[in-house]
């Protein structure tokens, strides 16, 4: 069968569904994957169809008030405040993606529709093919329970109303934001117009099904979630087999004691140079080796010592394992390879789920407490960092909660979910 993934956002927003479009794949099924053209090169190489949507919304994060939004965002209701100011110049964007995505589908005849919430036009794709819908993501924001708040939310244990009211707040702005766009969207293509959008359901009211590629060791599956919502275990993309190291990290690796980990992904805000040299100055006062990665848009760097190299990227399966503790920024994606390779953190969260992850993994034990990065000082990130490789009872946590997740299947479950879902709608 034709599977149409649409997914939009940074690699940690690619990255999983590539791994669910391979794990499809090798089933026999056929995949076409959408998403900026920024990552078309890498769904290629993953053996998948790409579906071309723009680039021009991530773009906004590479210039100066973009930069501005990662640098100064510390909760939701700042990043709405600053979204919403943004919203004239997103409209276009918003309008185009959408249309963007719409023709991608149509090209890949699908007879499934899975879609990540920022490609929120799924479900109206879907509508107008006639084929089921499937939403998948990263992280537990979107399904309400009465157990704890959304992400964005201070924990004010103010009981099952306040945590449910958080929920449909976040779900009434992804509302504001993107439902105008989908009902001109539908108007045009012939579909019945649409009162209320909601994420949820269907234009008719049915549940939507919902996978979260989360290991429920990490975030426990709430008990109040319809059934039609899942934790999967998460969705990892190991290292194409043809991937050697770059001889000078393999001889920095071998040349002393196990680094430690610091890359932020494309988090730098506005002052990249600012955040490396903070860096720098942590891992020498720590008196550890370090590896610095720059990353996409990320950390800048020059003039290093020796005890410290800087890579652009490698792939987290193979390098996180040769790691005495990783810091890093709380992405879903990286929180996730930290996890499975079994290493305590230091997070450093810059805005949206980073927060949440950052908490999550402090109370689980894997880490030291968050340091958000409007806090990030060379002295804290060195405390930080000899708490994190010299606490025997963080690293013996963070071993056992890797030994769990590699007994999860997390692409396997979420697959056995997709067949059975277009068993029963075919």
């Amino acid at each position: 069968m034709n599977i149409f993934i649409a997914t939009y956002g940074s690699r940690g927003d690619v990255q999983p569904y590539v791994a669910l479009g391979k794990g499809l794949q090798e089933l026999g099924h056929q995949v076409t994957l959408a998403t900026s053209d920024r990552f078309r090169v890498f769904v290629g190489e993953h053996d998948l169809q790409y579906g071309y949507m723009n680039d021009d919304l991530l773009a906004i994060i590479d210039t100066d008030q973009g930069r501005d939004l990662l640098e100064n965002t510390n909760n939701l209701f700042q990043v709405i405040k600053r979204t919403f100011s943004m919203m004239k110049q997103l409209r276009p964007m918003q309008q185009s993606l959408l249309q963007d995505s719409w023709e991608a589908a149509k090209k890949s005849k699908p007879d499934l529709i899975i879609f990540h919430p920022k490609a929120y036009g799924g479900p109206h794709f879907a509508e107008k093919l006639g084929v089921p819908v499937i939403m998948a993501l990263p992280f537990p924001m979107i399904v309400p329970t009465a157990e704890h708040p959304n992400m964005g939310f201070p924990n004010l244990k103010l009981g099952g109303w306040y945590s449910r009211m958080t929920y449909r707040f976040v779900n009434t702005l992804m509302g504001w934001s993107c439902g105008k766009h989908v009902k001109a969207w539908r108007v045009a293509n012939g579909l019945p117009p649409l009162k209320n959008f909601d994420i949820l359901h269907t234009a008719d009211g049915k549940n939507i099904p919902v996978l979260h590629a989360v290991s429920k060791h990490v975030v426990p599956q709430p008990s109040d979630w319809p059934k039609t919502a899942m934790m999967t275990g998460y969705w990892f993309l190991n290292r194409n087999d043809n991937w050697t190291p770059p001889v000078e990290l393999e001889a920095f690796l071998a040349a002393g004691p196990p680094p430690v980990y610091i890359g932020f992904g494309s988090m730098a805000g506005r002052n990249p140079e600012r955040l490396a040299n903070i860096v720098i100055k942590a891992i020498i006062k720590a008196k550890v080796r370090g590896i610095i990665a720059t990353g996409w848009g990320g950390l800048k760097a020059t003039d290093l010592p020796e005890t410290i190299h800087q890579i652009e990227q490698a792939p987290h399966d193979w390098l996180f394992p040769r790691m005495v503790a990783i810091v890093h920024h709380g992405g879903a994606g990286t929180t996730a390879a930290v996890l499975r390779a079994g290493k305590p953190s230091v997070i450093v969260p810059f805005f949206g789920d980073q927060p949440f992850w950052g908490q999550r993994v402090y109370s689980l034990g894997l880490s030291s407490k968050p340091i958000p990065q409007k806090k990030l000082s060379a002295d804290n990130l060195a405390i930080a960092i000899k708490g994190a490789i010299s606490n025997p009872d963080a690293q013996r946590k963070a071993e056992e909660i890797s030994v769990r997740i590699y007994h999860e299947n997390g692409i396997g479950s979420a697959v056995a979910v997709i067949e059975e879902v277009m068993t029963t709608t075919s």
